[in-house]
């Protein structure tokens, strides 16, 4: 077998009361995670209140404090 640099990517946990910012693509956007399920997440958005509830999707990639959230257009 020969060694190869691999990339491993891990779902991420996510915990009631969390606030998320997704940086990219359709789900883009401040969150507040308000529900889990075995295979879902629930979450609402922090300036217009809208509740949606999709599978679970999200990979770690960073965590940081000193952010303004949700973030000022």
């Amino acid at each position: 077998m020969s060694v190869h640099e691999v990339t491993i990517f891990r779902p991420y946990v996510f915990e009631v009361g969390e606030k998320i910012t997704i940086q990219s693509g359709p789900r883009r956007g401040d969150w507040e995670v308000i529900g889990i399920s075995e295979r879902k997440v629930k979450l609402r958005c922090p300036v217009t209140q809208r509740e949606v509830e999709w599978d679970r999707f999200c990979y770690y990639v960073e965590k940081t404090g000193g952010i303004e959230w949700p973030h000022p257009d």
